[in-house]
């Protein structure tokens, strides 16, 4: 029976992947320059984004699309309710004047209201402006003069008095309504004399080409510019990726597919998730923070088979089993558990993808050991049924990802931009590939121009930046955007990225150096929290790196240090020194010695978006961080 059943799922991960080919395109040298894939869902004719929780509630009224959590339950929301409760809100915000093209921003952090509030204004007829719940009040003032929003939904109090602090001073401030004071309520009370059909005749009046949202870049480099994505952009993205991961989830698990959402849904990708996971109808619940302390109970409770995150959630989940593990005093035996799941990892992987034998009877002897011990505490971490990962955001460090496919989780990447929808590739599930990012999302080409920019074309990508003509011709020709990130094709089509280009270090001996790499791989070693390697016309390249509190407490409580020991003695301590260059170390292992990190300074403090150190996405803002450590930065080369 389970040889059968065995033989059944091999027949249908034959059968699954096969649904997308890569076409690659190469140059007079053999180099792979370009790679596309045929779409998997057709651009529609007529209608949006808008439609979805209606088609669910004609197509299936009882199923379960959301998940809401009430006092710690998680209760079901069926396809009809949902829809019913996406009408009530759009009654009640035509009743307060909104006309079709306005734009609505929703500064709220990940919760169901975000959800139905993005849908309710797209089913009214208008545009949603997402804006991060951690803006300051400037930050807010220019989202909203430069959308024009007129309304504005916030979480809290607080979320509220920025608005009305930012905004102050504009000619005709926008209307606001605030979730944690009723917005909802008031809202849907508002609407009840408006009739369904209202609402109904301004949803089925939208296009494909209709804006449907104006979405702010992280601003990394300067003021965020406003990405125009339509329904069409926000349908390629969503029906594709469905399309291309959904049934082969569903058909190698045997499960039903749900999915606990906590990125933030200012950010694309959170969006587009949400999007796709209301299309599939895959049941969706939600969480308000990243924070692994809130976020492990959610993951408990909550028990989805697959989530989408970025690399930071997957190295927390990882230093804290070190950390447990340390705590007991078997902090060894987690490195060697570390250390056999790479091996035991990729050897797998290797049989999976048909090009080696697979693990050996002492590999898996030790696996089987170390699955008790160790590997079994991170699903556990996980909800016990997650099987699936995606990543994305920033490159996930090839041995993590390696380490998680040990315990049981393959991790798979993707990349993008706000200006691509989110993904622009993903790595397709029966063809994993960790330290790539994968291939075009169905419908999608990627290209790599002479001096290694990636380029990308497809449905996926916006047609212009919200008053920006002259940002948007920088960076758009002939339907190919350029995304400002190097990066390079494999003989199969999958992309890796390498860095960026304006980040790009070029030492005062003409080496180039892309700080991504490094910076990535110190990152993904404890004591390490945020870094910045510079080197810009110096003799070598060096590095800031900051503290993570949580490792800090937990490096004082093993050396019986007290907890409040001044973090300017902790920066001193030859023994934190030593630990970082271990870390240090392991980035060097993956490029030369010319490119490699000489020297670092420990800096007091963190890099954070309260100090204007980190986006809300978690980037450092590289120029902000230069000029807020010139003097460590100036000492590194005294």
């Amino acid at each position: 029976m389970g040889v059968r059943k065995d033989l059944k799922r091999a027949k249908r991960r034959a059968d699954l992947a096969g649904r997308t080919r890569v076409e690659t395109v190469r140059d007079e040298r053999g180099v792979v320059r370009e790679a596309r894939t045929e779409a998997l869902a057709a651009r529609p004719a007529t209608g949006t984004t808008a439609d979805i929780p209606f088609t669910n509630a004609a197509e299936a009224p009882d199923a379960v699309v959301l998940r809401r959590q009430e006092r710690g339950v998680w209760r079901p929301v069926t396809a009809a309710a949902f829809a019913g409760e996406v009408t009530a809100v759009a009654k009640g915000l035509v009743s307060a004047g909104l006309e079709a093209g306005d734009r609505v921003a929703v500064m709220s952090r990940t919760r169901y209201e975000w959800t139905l509030l993005d849908f309710a204004v797209w089913a009214a007829g208008g545009r949603t402006v997402p804006v991060y719940p951690t803006s300051s009040p400037d930050q807010v003032e220019w989202i909203v003069r430069d959308s024009g929003a007129r309304y504005v939904v916030t979480e809290t109090a607080d979320n509220t008095a920025a608005v009305r602090t930012g905004t102050a001073a504009l000619p005709s401030p926008p209307q606001v309504w605030e979730l944690d004071g009723g917005a909802v309520a008031a809202l849907v009370a508002r609407g009840r004399d408006v009739p369904d059909e209202e609402v109904t005749k301004r949803r089925t009046a939208l296009t494909p080409d209709t804006v449907a949202t104006v979405c702010y870049t992280s601003g990394t480099t300067g003021r965020p510019k406003g990405c125009v994505l339509t329904h069409a952009n926000l349908y390629a993205e969503a029906a594709n990726t469905v399309e291309l991961l959904h049934p082969v989830f569903k058909a190698v698990t045997d499960q039903v597919a749900s999915t606990l959402l906590f990125l933030p849904l200012a950010h694309i990708l959170g969006r587009t998730l949400q999007i796709s996971c209301l299309m599939a109808r895959i049941e969706t619940g939600h969480c308000p923070s990243i924070k692994p302390d809130e976020l492990r109970p959610a993951l408990k409770a909550f028990r989805p088979t697959f989530v989408v995150g970025v690399p930071y959630l997957f190295e927390k989940i990882h230093d804290t089993g070190r950390a447990t593990a340390e705590k007991i005093g078997r902090g060894a035996s987690f490195e060697r558990a570390h250390r056999l799941a790479v091996r035991f990892g990729q050897a797998h992987l290797d049989r999976f993808l048909g090009r080696g034998k697979g693990p050996g009877p002492g590999l898996y002897a030790g696996w089987a050991l170390y699955d008790l011990l160790v590997y079994r505490r991170v699903r556990k971490e996980l909800g016990g049924r997650l099987r699936y990962a995606i990543s994305g955001g920033s490159p996930l460090e090839r041995d993590l990802n390696l380490f998680f496919y040990a315990a049981g989780v393959m991790v798979y990447e993707g990349y993008g931009l706000t200006e691509t929808s989110a993904a622009a590739t993903i790595v397709p599930p029966l063809g994993p590939r960790p330290g790539t990012v994968g291939i075009p999302v169905p419908g999608t080409s990627v290209r790599i121009a002479d001096d290694g920019e990636v380029h990308i074309k497809g449905g996926i990508v916006f047609g212009a930046y919200w008053n920006n003509p002259d940002a948007t011709e920088e960076v758009l020709d002939d339907g190919w955007f350029a995304t400002g990130d190097l990066g390079s094709l494999d003989e199969d089509g999958y992309l890796t990225i390498t860095g960026r280009k304006k980040d790009l270090i070029v030492t005062s001996g003409g080496k180039n150096v892309s700080p991504a790499l490094l910076e990535d791989r110190l990152r993904s070693r404890p004591p390490v929290a945020q870094c910045l390697v510079v080197g810009d016309n110096r003799p070598f390249v060096a590095a800031l790196v900051t503290l993570d509190p949580e490792t800090v407490a937990h490096w004082l409580s093993v050396r019986g240090m007290p907890a409040d020991t001044p973090l300017s003695e902790v920066v001193r301590d030859p023994r934190m020194r030593a630990d970082v260059q271990k870390a240090v170390d392991y980035a060097n292992e993956a490029v030369s010695r010319a490119e490699s990190i000489r020297t670092f300074a420990l800096v007091e403090g963190e890099f954070t978006e309260e100090n204007g150190l980190l986006t809300p996405s978690l980037k450092v803002k590289r120029k902000a961080a230069q000029e807020a450590y010139a003097k460590e930065i100036a000492a590194l080369y005294a």
